[in-house]
């Protein structure tokens, strides 16, 4: 028997940097792979005249796969991380051994969430990034208990979204409004899931956690207490514990050649 690889996608407005605290003690056990996504953080934004689309960055982390000779993987993400791993599963399952969603949703965005992502576009064409974006996220993306007591944690992702490059800012907020509802993806998924959730997420709250639980058989659901939206930057051990208990569930006979 061997692991699977494990492949982390980003949460929005962030980059690959929201992994560090998670990285090293996952790839004591077996491969861990956080690349960034198109436009944010060092990965550019390609050229294209098509409307920006999820389905675009799902086929970026089929391309990483390819380059990497994984034929497959545990595909794991955290937010938008999340949207774009069920993205790969809706576009390429035969990669997907198994899924890690931390702090998502199945469903798409409502009427309201899709308008607050064009302001989002149309404000960061217009201004960039720098202070509003961090100011205006914050209080979604950390738990209030994160936000009081842990001031360095707060100065961390401030600086990681203030260092995002507006095009792909803007590029993702727009790729994000269009994306489809996944539930029945899900629900036909035959592959083991782990579906973690901060227990103080505004954004995507436990009822959204268990309700993806409910419609994969067999799937493990863990809450994190104390933690928001972050749960990999508020609770990394919680997370890497969570994740190296389930493992074994996804592990791939060796074939003699």
């Amino acid at each position: 028997m061997t692991e699977l690889p494990l492949v982390l996608l980003h949460a929005f407005p962030l980059d690959s940097r929201m992994w560090n605290a998670v990285r090293e003690p996952l790839a004591s056990r077996f491969r861990v792979i956080t690349p960034d996504q198109r436009g944010l953080g060092r990965s550019p934004l390609p050229e294209s005249g098509r409307e920006p689309s999820l389905e675009d960055a799902a086929r970026d982390v089929v391309t990483l796969l390819d380059r990497l000779d994984l034929d497959r993987v545990v595909l794991g993400g955290c937010s938008m991380g999340g949207y774009l791993a069920m993205a790969v599963l809706r576009l390429a399952p035969e990669r997907v051994g198994g899924l890690v969603l931390i702090d998502t949703k199945a469903t798409p965005d409502t009427a309201e969430a899709a308008q607050t992502r064009l302001d989002v576009a149309a404000r960061v064409e217009s201004e960039g990034t720098k202070t509003w974006l961090a100011e205006a996220n914050l209080p979604n993306l950390l738990a209030a208990s994160t936000r009081e007591q842990r001031p360095e944690l707060v100065e961390t992702v401030r600086e990681i979204i203030e260092s995002q490059p507006p095009a792909g800012i803007r590029w993702t907020a727009l790729a994000l409004r269009t994306r489809p509802g996944s539930l029945d993806l899900l629900r036909d998924a035959e592959i083991p899931a782990l579906v973690i959730v901060g227990e103080e997420d505004p954004i995507t709250p436990v009822a959204a956690a268990s309700e993806m639980v409910e419609v994969m058989a067999g799937a493990t659901l863990v809450v994190l207490p104390g933690a928001g939206h972050l749960t990999p930057l508020e609770d990394p051990a919680g997370v890497v514990e969570a994740i190296l208990s389930w493992y074994p569930a996804t592990r791939e006979k060796t074939h003699e050649k």
